[in-house]
């Protein structure tokens, strides 16, 4: 039996995606549009013809299902895993279900069904931040994010996190990955299978899945969480915009930090109020970073006033708006 909070290797082969045209809880499935190692989420439509997300709980390491089949088959032994991860699932949708803001994912419904459970959220056309980064890679821009766009979407992004945390709660997977953006450049934040964190004192109940390089160092050890654990993430995610790729894992950098070293690859093409945002937001003492999203807030608008009073110098912008810029991936993308 594996134990709570231990990562499992998710196996190479895909499971089977439900098939087009399946009524499903009063949806028909249109099409798969993306797969995780815990999940499938598809394209659907209502009895009204909107279109909606719908995420399918899946964990491919330990459920398997085959063309054909609706339910996933799971061997006794991970039956009891399998059970508390779609407890969790179900409660990460309650968890959302409650919060509604223009920048975190909208959860519509969620329900019971060929032993899993779906959680069916508002649809938006987009590319998440992620996708965005790698073509800007692709593309060979410098800088890759210009700074006046990491400010547009981390402004809101943190107010997102502002609403999760005065609810008690906490992302604790907060990475470009998990950060859509609209056709118009507005974030969405995505996958909250850590939303059932809460911020009461003690230890978790069941600790996530964390991503090296975006996870705080409490994530590893097991330590306290609290808004400054989201908090390290934004930093990492924030650096990942600016490099290209995430920041050392918080274990390597306790053995060797070389944060100061890769910082230094971009700090010239970013003001100095921002650059000093991610190393104070990336501080490997919890105490040492910002305490509250809106500390962070502070930071980063003061890194705008900054910006505004600098804007003759050669600090680094482009050309692009966010809003024509993605738009015009979204149709390259179509």
């Amino acid at each position: 039996m594996k134990q709570r909070g231990q990562q499992v290797k998710i196996v190479a082969e895909e499971n089977a995606a439900l098939p087009e045209g399946l009524e499903l809880g009063g949806y028909r499935i249109v099409k798969k549009i993306a797969v995780g190692g815990f999940s499938i989420v598809y394209l659907a439509s209502d009895a009204s013809g909107r279109q909606v997300a719908i995420k399918e709980y899946l964990p491919a390491a330990i459920a398997t299902r085959k063309s054909g089949q609706l339910a996933p088959e799971i061997g006794a032994t991970d039956l009891e895993l399998y059970r508390l991860g779609m407890k969790c699932f179900f409660d990460e949708g309650r968890a959302l279900a409650a919060i509604v803001h223009p920048n975190v994912v909208r959860v519509l419904n969620f329900f019971r069904a060929h032993n899993t459970v779906y959680m069916v959220m508002g649809y938006e056309q987009g590319r998440s931040l992620q996708e965005h980064l790698n073509r800007r890679r692709q593309q060979q821009k410098s800088p890759l994010v210009s700074e006046r766009t990491i400010r547009a979407v981390f402004l809101q992004v943190m107010d997102a996190l502002r609403e999760v945390h005065m609810r008690k709660l906490l992302h604790l997977d907060l990475k470009p990955a998990n950060i859509y953006l609209r056709d118009d450049g507005t974030p969405i934040l995505l996958d909250f299978g850590a939303a059932r964190q809460t911020l009461q004192s003690g230890q978790p109940q069941l600790h996530p899945i964390y991503t090296p390089g975006f996870a705080a160092p409490e994530l590893h050890a097991r330590g306290e969480l609290g808004p400054w654990t989201d908090i390290y993430s934004i930093g990492a995610s924030i650096f990942c915009c600016m490099l290209g790729m995430p920041p050392p894992s918080a274990t390597e950098r306790q053995q060797a930090d070389t944060l100061s070293a890769s910082i230094a690859a971009f700090q010239s093409m970013y003001s100095e109020t921002l650059v000093s945002l991610v190393q104070r937001s990336l501080a490997l003492d919890p105490l040492a970073r910002p305490q509250s999203i809106h500390a962070l807030q502070k930071l980063l608008q003061r890194a705008q006033d900054q910006r505004a009073e600098d804007h003759s110098s050669n600090v680094a912008t482009d050309t692009s708006s966010p809003p024509s810029l993605l738009s015009r991936l979204w149709r390259s993308w179509q």
